[in-house]
This record gives structure tokens, C-alpha cells and sequence, in this order.
């Protein structure tokens, strides 16, 4: 009977392959409780199917993915697909109380997705609370059957996903600093795959080993799941050659180092052309303002097959915290392949030029004593954002009233000097609202998204839900209309859906609103998450069912 089955299916291979070519992918997410041991210190976590990371998620291009995901934890919980572009299909974004209530205790949703018009490195992870500290995974999109990658093909491919650890409940971490009104406690310690290798007072704690073999090339996927730390990524006397970011190919490039936002991932080829032995593998952070990070570096090895274990590491050093000019070197090198088969679609006619001021500021919190009775509190625009109990999107399908405004302001309200100190005898203080900026469908957008040092500059990651977009622009110092446009790049920039704002500047970007729904904007420091650096853009269907967001699925959440 197998047989038949088989012959049939090459059969209508042959006949029909436009048919067999996608599949659906089905996924089961278990979300449990795992006692988990780093730093010699053991807690639980709430991990996917008892692993941290979690597993790997792989699909085609075209591909239909089902996850079906069951909550046997105590927290509300929910998962993004992290740069998947959800066409129509919000329902399965992710977000919290944005484009869906939390999945309850005991219950399940399934999230039901295809990938259009993508493929490279992604990453998954939990979009509630503070989970994705530990419930976070890779995303691997590979090319259409037969489509081979515009670099040579790789021996083998590996998952390198950086992240952090807390020896305390990060829960009780993000909960202890909302009521103190001062910022929460830095991690404990960066990893690699897991692992933050060999530290301090720990000795016994291994780290994550890449085993290569001389003269092969592999390609590293790299992903940032990181709550609140850029960071730096080299390996030990080898080039890194960089051919895609955020599922996106570019024209490659050689460094040794890269640099790497939460929310953000990179693909470098590297090949094991050094003498056999063992190299240092490297993840340390970058921060070029006067805030406390973790400063502890995560290792890994590079390990030659053949290489004794007991043969020494050679060693490297990573940048300094605030090598500015590395992390500048590498985002300049970003470029869009811009070829016939990979063109760079930048929009060149704009029909909303929005300027977003993103910061910080204080508030009044009478019950925060440790902070003298204020909070530090982010915004946009200077709107703190405030999270509704009812999902953005449904009360925008339902048209249920009084959850958003649409009146969120394309400019800042006040105009000082943003990558400045605090704006001159005026307040600090930030006003609070949930309201969305609202799109035409297929309008397109320019914003430029500017730094403040209302209290301190500092480098913001900024994703976009449901798009990529062209990163045109950036520089220091306060964004001139007049004459930073003249100096885009509208021929090959770099296509992303996380960008990173620099300390006291600002950056440009472009895209089409051509997907209905309500979009979710954000700092990807979870930190200036929590505090209010988010908004939303609520976009309008366009004519007929393929421009309108289809109908919520029967098992969506219900709040």
C-alpha cells in the first residue's frame, strides 16, 4: 500500500509540482515548568517542551505553519513569530492584548500562519511579561525546494542563539523594579545556545563547543533573544562573512566582529581555514551610554575535529562595551542585494513623513518609595503607551469602542533639543494613552525614529510587527528635514524588521502599509517595553477579501 501511496505522490510531483511544492508544517508548543541549572544555581523556568532554547521551528518558503500551542504554566502566555510578515493573518502574530488576549492556564490556540515571500533566520519567542527571558527559539526559513542560496552552499548550517540569564525569577525582577520606580536589576550572565560557559566562582559550568572540520564552511545563524542587551559576536582568529540579516540577503561582507540587537538575527559564513585547534567563541555587550549592563562575556568554543581536549584556547579579545565605531562599522556595511531576482523595493513617493521621538522620562508614582515617589516610565512621541484588557485588533474588527484613539501624533508635541539633556524648564514627565497611528492601505511611510537624552541617550532596537522595511538613514545629533533626506540611501539599503536607534540619534526608515491589521511598535529592550516605549498602527483594508484581514480564527483567546 506504501508503495502506491509513494508512486502517487511522485506522480502528481511530476504533473502538478506548483501543488506539492508547500506543505503545512505542524508544531506542538508545550509551555511547562523546567528546573534548570546555570551559574551553579538551579531554578524553574518556563521553557517550550522542557528545552531552553527552544526548539528549532523550520518551514519553506510558501510553507502554511501550524503551532499549537498549550499553556500548563501558571502565566497568561502568548508567542511571536518574530519578522514572519502575517499577511492578513494578524490573529497569529502574537503580541498580548495587541492582536490577541493571552492563551489562560490550562488552555491552547493555534497559531496558523504562511510564509510569503521570505526565507533566511528568524526567532520565535514568548510576547507577554518578561517569559521570553527563557521561552524563545530559532526560526529557519529555508529557500523554495531546488532554490539554492545567492552564496556558496555550506557544509553544514548552526543555530547560535545568544541570550541572558537571571539567577532570580525574572518575573519578580521586572515586578520588584515596576514597584520601586527605579530600572531592574541586570542579568547575571550572557549565553550562548543555553550556555554562558565558564565563569567566575563556576568553573565547572561547560559552554556550548561548534565542532568544525578543516577547510569546511558553515553557516552560523545567529540570533539576539536577549531582554535588554545589544551585543558584540567574534570567534577567535576567523572572518565572519556576513550574507543575510533578519531574513533578508545582502551583499556580503568580511569582519570579525558583529554587532547584534535584541530581536535582531544574522547569517555569516565561516570557514575552519586557521591551523587545528580550539578558538574562543565571544558574546559581550555593547552599550555606548552611562547605563549599567551585564558586563559578563558568554563563551563558546570553535573545536577542529581531531584537536585534543586538553589542547589550550586560543583566545580573543571582545571590543570594548562602548566601541561605538565597531558597532558603526558593521551597520554601514549592511546593503541590500538589489538584484534582478532580490530587488530593493524602496518606496520613493511618501505619503506620511513621521518623526517619533523615543526615550525615557519620569512620572509621579506616589507608592514608589525607592524612587522618591516617581517611576522612570519610556515613550513615543512622549505618550507612554498604556496596554488595553481587550486584543487592539479585535476591538478593531469588532469595532468595540473606548479600548484606542487613532490620534497619535505623527510629531513630537514639543520640539527642543532631542539628543540634548532634558528639554529646558519644561517637565519630564510623559502623558499616558493607547492610541494608534492610523494607515491607508498601501500608504506609504517614512519615519525617522530620534533618540532623546531626556535622561540618558541610548541605543533603542526598534521592531516593526507584520513588516520589513528599508533602514534609508541614520546619524548623530538631532534628524535636519532639510538636509539628512539628501544623504538616504534609496538603491540599496538594508531591508530589516528591527532597527536600532543610535545613543543621541536618530534613524530613517521606509515601508508600504500593504498589510491590513494593527501592527505593534516597540523598543525590543524589554526593560523600555514594560516602561511604554510602544505603539501601534492600525491599517485599513483595501477592496476585497485578499487586502482585508481574514476572519478571526474559532479558537482565538478570549480576554
Amino acid at each position: 500500500m506504501e508503495s502506491w501511496v509513494r508512486f502517487l505522490v511522485l506522480f502528481l510531483a511530476c504533473l502538478l509540482p506548483g501543488l506539492v511544492e508547500s506543505r503545512i508544517r505542524h508544531y506542538k508548543f508545550n509551555v511547562v515548568l523546567k528546573n534548570t541549572t546555570r551559574l551553579c544555581s538551579t531554578k524553574p523556568i518556563v521553557t517550550i517542551n522542557g528545552r531552553f532554547p527552544g526548539p528549532t521551528l523550520y518551514a519553506r518558503e510558501d510553507d502554511t505553519v501550524l503551532v499549537k500551542v498549550t499553556n500548563h504554566v501558571k502565566y497568561n502566555v502568548s508567542v511571536h513569530w518574530h519578522g514572519v510578515r502575517q499577511l492578513q493573518t494578524g490573529w497569529a502574530d502574537g503580541p498580548a492584548y495587541i492582536t490577541q488576549c493571552p492563551i489562560p492556564p490550562g488552555q491552547s490556540y493555534v497559531y496558523n500562519f504562511t510564509i510569503t515571500g521570505q526565507r533566511g533566520t528568524l526567532l520565535w519567542h514568548a510576547h507577554i511579561l518578561w517569559l521570553r527571558a527563557t521561552v524563545h527559539g530559532a526560526l529557519v526559513i529555508l529557500p523554495k525546494r531546488g532554490v539554492p542560496y545567492p552564496f556558496p552552499a555550506p557544509h553544514k548550517e548552526v543555530n547560535v542563539i545568544l541570550a541572558e540569564w537571571w539567577k532570580s525569577d525574572t518575573e519578580s525582577v521586572i515586578n520588584q523594579a515596576m514597584s520601586s520606580g527605579l530600572a531592574p536589576n541586570v542579568s547575571d550572565a550572557h549565553t550562548i545556545n543555553g550556555h554562558p560557559g565558564p565563569v567566575a566562582n563556576c568553573s565547572s559550568q561547560g559552554g556550548f563547543t561548534l565542532p568544525v572540520e578543516s577547510g569546511k564552511t558553515y553557516l552560523l545563524r545567529i540570533i539576539n533573544a536577549a531582554l535588554n542587551e545589544e551585543l558584540f559576536f567574534k570567534i577567535a582568529g576567523h572572518k565572519l562573512t556576513i550574507v543575510e540579516v533578519d531574513a533578508t540577503y545582502v551583499k556580503p561582507f568580511k569582519t570579525d566582529t558583529i554587532v547584534i540587537a535584541p530581536g535582531q538575527t544574522t547569517n555569516a559564513l565561516i570557514t575552519a581555514n586557521q591551523k587545528s585547534g580550539k578558538y574562543l567563541v565571544a558574546a559581550s555587550p555593547f552599550m555606548d551610554s552611562p547605563i549599567a549592563v551585564d558586563n559578563l562575556t558568554a563563551t563558546a568554543t570553535l573545536h577542529y575535529s581531531g584537536t585534543l581536549a586538553t589542547t589550550s584556547t586560543t583566545l580573543t579579545n571582545p571590543p570594548p562595551q562602548n566601541a561605538t565605531q565597531v558597532a558603526n562599522n558593521f551597520i554601514n556595511s549592511l546593503k541590500s542585494l538589489n538584484s534582478k531576482k532580490f530587488p530593493a523595493k524602496v518606496p520613493l513617493k511618501i505619503d506620511h513623513n513621521l518623526l517619533f521621538t523615543v526615550g525615557l522620562g519620569i512620572n509621579p508614582c506616589p507608592t514608589c518609595k525607592a524612587g522618591n515617589g516617581s517611576r522612570v516610565v519610556a515613550s513615543v512621541n512622549n505618550v507612554t503607551f498604556v496596554m488595553p484588557t481587550t486584543a487592539l485588533l479585535q476591538a478593531h474588527v469588532f469595532n468595540i469602542s473606548g479600548v484606542f484613539t487613532t490620534d497619535f501624533p505623527g510629531n513630537p508635541p514639543n520640539t527642543f533639543n532631542f539628543s540634548g539633556g532634558p528639554p529646558a524648564n519644561a517637565s519630564m514627565a510623559t502623558t499616558n494613552g493607547t492610541k494608534l497611528y492610523r494607515l491607508a492601505y498601501n500608504s506609504t511611510v517614512q519615519l525617522v525614529l530620534q533618540d532623546t537624552g531626556t535622561i540618558a541617550p541610548e541605543n533603542h532596537p526598534v521592531h516593526l510587527h507584520g513588516y520589513n522595511f528599508y533602514s534609508v538613514g541614520r546619524g548623530v545629533g538631532n534628524y535636519n528635514p532639510k538636509k539628512d533626506p539628501k544623504k538616504f540611501n534609496l538603491v540599496d539599503p538594508v531591508e530589516r524588521n528591527t532597527v536600532g536607534v543610535p545613543s543621541g540619534g536618530w534613524a530613517a526608515i521606509r515601508f508600504q502599509a500593504d498589510n491590513p491589521g494593527v501592527w505593534f511598535l516597540h523598543c525590543h529592550l524589554e526593560v523600555h517595553t514594560t516602561w511604554g516605549l510602544k505603539m501601534a498602527f492600525l491599517v485599513d483594508n483595501g477592496k476585497g477579501p485578499n487586502e482585508s484581514v481574514l476572519p478571526p480564527p474559532s479558537d482565538l483567546p478570549k480576554c
